[in-house]
């Protein structure tokens, strides 16, 4: 993937008042940490940011951070971006130093593909458990997504984070029986055989008698 440049500016002000008031110039608030350094406050315009998103996303993507008016850049990555419920404008980022020969773990979007053959012809459903694993890799080597053929699942069979086919360099960090994806029985033909039993099995409506009444109206 080509190396993105984000320019960023350092900020001399911190604080929510200050916060707010970058926000309502459009510059989003940030900070940079981790590497053995002190972490630094930095502002970016809220524009570069949806324009870089919009691209190609920001998950486990690595970007190269140039402070504005020195030479001084640093690899990071976004570990935490903190969006307004509200608005679902950014409020702010936490990027994270990474040195591109050294090894971090991060989560990965599993992808699933094909059709289960007990979804096909056993009647099955594939249930979609763990949609996303952790793996140890260089950051230049992180995937997008690791993808995981479902095809061959009969009923009553999963597969496991053990089973996922890493690419070369990648390490499986999350527990290896975890369950990434199975086919079991339709739960829509169990809900309708209890559905079913729970009627014939239900006591009779007693019956309303009414003739007492009845004679009641004619002798008045």
């Amino acid at each position: 993937m080509e190396e993105v440049v984000i320019e960023v500016e350092r900020r001399e002000e911190v604080g929510k008042s200050a916060n707010r008031r970058l926000r309502a110039r459009d510059i989003v608030p940030a900070v940079v940490y981790g590497g053995g350094k002190e972490p630094i406050a930095v502002q970016i315009p809220k524009k570069t940011l949806l324009t870089l998103f919009k691209e190609g996303g920001h998950e486990n993507r690595i970007f190269l951070l140039k402070l504005a008016g020195t030479d001084q850049t640093r690899h990071a990555m976004v570990r935490d971006l903190r969006v307004d419920p509200t608005s679902n404008q950014i409020e702010h980022l936490d990027f994270q130093r990474v040195m591109m020969d050294q090894t971090v773990r991060v989560n990965v979007r599993v992808e699933l593909s094909g059709t289960p053959f007990g979804v096909k012809n056993e009647g099955g459903v594939l249930d979609f458990v763990t949609r996303e694993v952790e793996v140890e890799c260089l950051p230049a080597a992180i995937p997008q997504e690791i993808g995981v053929e479902v095809g061959g699942l009969h009923v009553g069979e999963h597969i496991d984070a053990k089973d996922v086919p890493l690419p070369a360099g990648v390490t499986l960090v999350s527990p290896p029986d975890a369950v990434i994806a199975s086919v079991s029985h339709a739960r829509v033909e169990a809900a309708e055989t209890a559905a079913a039993l729970e009627v014939a099995t239900a006591p009779a409506e007693p019956e309303v008698i009414r003739k007492g009444k009845a004679e009641e109206s004619e002798e008045d």
